[in-house]
């Protein structure tokens, strides 16, 4: 397969900047593969195509507010660092622009109480750097950082929890798992009232989400590589949800690619203590 493959024209007055006053009032699109039919709907209506029985397996990371932007107080040259992984307490992996500008032992300023040096430059372009900070981390990050909205959207939110799902718990995801952002509390508590299970796992999106295919052949493609998780509780409702004739039904592709990752040739679950 070739990227151009993938090509289609989505003109930028379509795309949506801001979100809907009500999650679940956004719009869904129900493709029937049976007949080859679309229909428009209000994602409140996803509950009509869910049956008692099935599973609805949901990604649990919680985004950060990994966008930081710093100066450099010789010159006054911006940069904008995008936190990926962290390595230890202090250090971090992470993508710069301009990269020019991020040279090792270089100091940018992030603000009065933050910092950060370049401590080494990856094959990949990517830097390691070093935060430098008094106090606790989480709580000046959620101060300055801000939420790694993906390049087609322009305008920055007000509320940082609407780029979260309403499920979000684990920390440690460089963007959102957007399909799952259409959830409401009611919306799942009705799910799960008609006899829909929920399986809760954790993949934290990575790299791959912000580097851009280059090159022609798709298989020729670098991936990187994301943590994930599944424990037994959701192998356990998983499987026995298979067993009894039910279908799995993940939320988006960070779900499916956690499912793929973890399933057998049979699509079972293994199940560790």
């Amino acid at each position: 397969m070739k990227t151009s493959d993938f090509y289609y024209d989505l003109p930028k007055e379509l795309i949506a900047q801001s979100p809907a006053e009500c999650r679940s009032a956004s719009r869904l699109l129900v493709y029937n593969r049976a007949t080859k039919s679309i229909e428009d709907k209000v994602f409140s209506d996803i509950i009509d195509y869910l049956n008692p029985g099935d599973v609805l397996v949901r990604n649990t990371t919680r985004v950060i507010p990994a966008r930081l932007y710093g100066t450099r107080p010789e010159t006054g040259g911006k940069i904008e660092f995008l936190l990926l992984r962290r390595i230890d307490e202090k250090h971090w992996e992470c993508l710069v622009k301009p990269g020019r500008r991020a040279k090792v032992g270089l100091t940018f300023k992030i603000s009065d109480e933050l910092s950060a040096t370049v401590t080494e430059m990856r094959e990949d372009g990517n830097r390691i750097i070093r935060l430098n900070y008094d106090g606790i981390f989480e709580e000046i990050l959620d101060q300055l950082g801000q939420m790694p909205l993906p390049p087609y959207i322009t305008h920055q939110l007000k509320d940082k929890n609407r780029y979260q799902t309403v499920y979000a718990k684990h920390e440690g995801s460089a963007a959102a798992p957007t399909a799952g952002l259409h959830f409401t509390k009611e919306l799942l508590k009705q799910i799960e009232d008609m006899g829909v299970k929920i399986a809760r796992v954790t993949l934290h999106v990575g790299l791959g989400t912000f580097r851009p295919v280059k090159v022609e052949n798709i298989l020729d493609h670098h991936m990187h590589s994301e943590f994930y998780q599944v424990d037994k509780e959701a192998a356990d409702i998983i499987n026995n949800t298979k067993a009894n004739g039910g279908r799995v039904i993940a939320v988006g592709t960070t779900s499916t690619r956690t499912l793929e990752s973890v399933a057998d040739e049979n699509g079972h679950i293994p199940v560790k203590s």
